[in-house]
């Protein structure tokens, strides 16, 4: 199957504004599954399945110079989000893309060194670099971003829905005023402790930012959308409600729920959020994401009917025996038991030494022992 980046005006076409109209779509597994409808089979994606497990995305990196011009290039970025549907039947396309697009669109430059992740040249630790934080505007400062995301939902052509996304305010923040990854993440505790009102004002714009950001994502063409909160589990149990969950909620509350006809469901994913699932439950969104610290039975028995759950294999399996691979997929389906609302994925990000064959094995073994 080979989908073209560069697509025709007859698989979509744009009108005044971000009016868009594309494609039907053909497969709605994912959709119906996250609004806890039967369907005939668990759909399943991978979290960064884009990536450099496939060696057909690292020469496209190559190719781009950078990560981020892979990111900026709207047809790079096309060419490696199809890069794994020409590989495996997955149920959803996730935009390629990075969490720290927001801050980078807020004056902090973003930049990348080998061997040590995303890095910022400005931090955020006063309140004075708060005050001077701009709210971007999701259609001029991350244009790019958008054309993307039109340009892979024009290329789909209506064959799978494709997911939008974002950082969660407080793992934007992490980054913000640590400047780039961190293990304790002490500067933003030392303010959560020591001057919360200024942790929220932080966390306050950086909401406004997100719901702005994934409005303009759903306006041109992402049905599903994600709010990725990898560090939301490093606080406490009283913190990851008032400086995490809150600020989540706010952000579902001012999401485009309706779009193109359809829902559009929101998925929340707190990395080592196990413990809070019911709070998150009654967030507003549509499903939670699991990691694989928790047995996704228990999970499902705790929020009931409110939400979808989206997980939960710990990607480390994929480094195991194809039968191993399998076994782990049939105990999580069993785990969850025969009931609506399960949306097979990893615990996390598929890592970049996976072998793709056995990425393959995962999703093959999904969709037989989930078929009715």
């Amino acid at each position: 199957m080979i989908f073209a980046c560069c697509v025709q005006r007859d698989a979509w076409s744009v009108s005044k504004g971000t009016h868009m109209t594309f494609a039907p779509l053909q497969n709605d597994r994912i959709l119906r599954a996250l609004n806890r409808e039967p369907v005939d089979q668990t759909p399943v994606w991978m979290m960064r399945q884009a990536g450099r497990y496939l060696p057909e995305y690292r020469a496209s990196r190559e190719h781009a110079g950078s990560f981020m011009d892979l990111c900026r290039n709207a047809d790079l970025a096309c060419e490696v989000t199809l890069q794994p549907l020409e590989r495996y039947p997955l149920d959803a396309a996730i935009l390629f893309s990075d969490i720290l697009t927001i801050p980078d669109a807020m004056g902090l430059g973003l930049y990348f060194e080998t061997g040590e992740g995303p890095k910022f040249r400005k931090v955020v630790r006063t309140e004075e670099d708060v005050a001077a934080l701009p709210i971007p505007d999701a259609e001029s400062d991350l244009g790019y971003v958008m054309k993307a995301v039109s340009t892979i939902r024009g290329a789909l052509n209506g064959r799978i829905p494709l997911i939008g996304f974002s950082g969660s305010p407080w793992t934007l923040a992490t980054y913000m005023v640590e400047g780039g990854s961190s293990k304790d993440f002490r500067h933003l505790k030392a303010m959560v402790y020591s001057q919360p009102e200024l942790a929220h004002a932080l966390l306050d714009k950086l909401a406004q930012s997100v719901t702005s950001y994934l409005n303009a994502q759903i306006r041109h063409g992402a049905q599903v959308v994600q709010i990725f909160d990898t560090w939301g589990g490093a606080l406490s149990a009283e913190a990851y409600q008032q400086f995490s969950l809150k600020y989540m909620k706010k952000i579902v509350g001012g999401l485009i729920r309706d779009h193109e006809g359809r829902k559009v469901p929101v998925i929340l994913f707190t990395k080592n959020g196990g413990l809070w699932l019911e709070s998150m439950a009654e967030s507003g969104c549509d499903a939670l994401g699991l990691d694989w610290t928790i047995n996704i039975g228990e999970a499902r028995r705790r929020v009931g009917n409110k939400v979808a759950l989206q997980g939960n294999m710990d990607p480390a399996v994929l480094y195991a025996s194809p039968d191993a691979i399998r076994a782990e997929v049939k105990r999580i389906l069993t785990d969850f038991g025969d009931h609506p609302g399960h949306i097979f994925n990893l615990g996390h990000g598929i890592t970049p030494q996976v072998d793709p064959a056995n990425a393959g094995v995962f999703i093959d073994a999904v969709q037989e022992f989930s078929r009715k």
